[in-house]
């Protein structure tokens, strides 16, 4: 286990330590702030805090790093699929790319994402899921607000859920926390709007693969986006499977529509 995942799973068991006393009414309540204030300063001092790509000591992504990511350019984008250089041509939602993976047409109205996937963004990726800092998911929700063009209109956001063993295994459902952020920056309402989904880990899979392993995996709670606009985030974009397979769960179970922002393009 590394620095930052045993850092994050420190400050988690002291939090757990104090809520298992939470049946001693006033003295909880009124510990519980201090004793989370003490894990973070235990815990910044013996792991200070250090740039996800840099390593740099200061932030969970300094200022240099922050300028210097491969941002995704909205105007030379696919205006559908968010691909990033398709807004002439798209290679990524023509037909023939479609009818490799046995779709005609894309599911969601579009998608867009704030970065192009890279050595530096795909590692900013890897700290927040597989090292547990859970900090960089506002840093990347900001990033993803900004990317968002300002004519989308949308009444709930909805995450992509992680698999049941891929909770397990990190302790926190990453597209939850961006989402829960987005949330928070946005005003807009995060429902829970899908099921885990029963699948395989997508990393190691190639397109045709993702696309099997996801065909009819996402079940959608109809009370959750019946008649309503929904914004689908996720981290990344690969080939887009989980994504098409998650909207059409969510059109399915009466979504008005779908439009779905990720942190990364791949």
């Amino acid at each position: 286990m590394g620095k930052r995942a045993f850092k994050a799973r420190f400050a988690a068991a002291l939090m757990d330590c104090v809520a298992s006393i939470g049946g001693m009414g006033t003295l909880y309540e009124r510990i519980k702030p201090l004793a989370a204030f003490a894990g973070e300063v235990v815990a910044e001092t013996l792991w200070p805090t250090r740039c996800a790509v840099c390593d740099v000591l200061g932030k969970v992504l300094c200022d240099q790093c922050v300028a210097s990511l491969p941002y995704l350019d909205w105007w030379r984008a696919c205006r559908r699929c968010g691909a990033a250089y398709g807004y002439v041509q798209c290679a990524s939602c023509n037909p023939v790319a479609l009818g490799l993976v046995g779709r005609t047409e894309l599911p969601f109205e579009a998608c867009t994402s704030a970065t192009m996937f890279s050595p530096r963004t795909g590692k900013i990726v890897r700290v927040f899921k597989d090292q547990g800092e859970r900090r960089l998911a506002s840093t990347m929700a900001m990033m993803m607000q900004r990317a968002m063009p300002p004519d989308w209109a949308f009444d709930v956001i909805v995450h992509v859920p992680a698999t049941k063993a891929a909770y397990r295994r990190r302790g926190f459902d990453h597209a939850e926390l961006i989402a829960r952020s987005l949330s928070d920056r946005t005003g807009i309402m995060l429902v829970d709007g899908l099921a885990r989904p029963r699948t395989h880990d997508q990393r190691k899979l190639t397109g045709a693969q993702r696309v099997a392993n996801l065909a009819g995996s996402f079940d959608a709670h109809p009370d959750a986006c019946c008649g309503r606009r929904i914004l689908l985030v996720d981290d990344v974009y690969t080939t887009g499977a989980t994504l098409c397979a998650a909207t059409d769960a969510l059109l399915a179970a009466g979504a008005r529509e779908v439009r779905c922002l990720t942190f990364a393009r791949v």
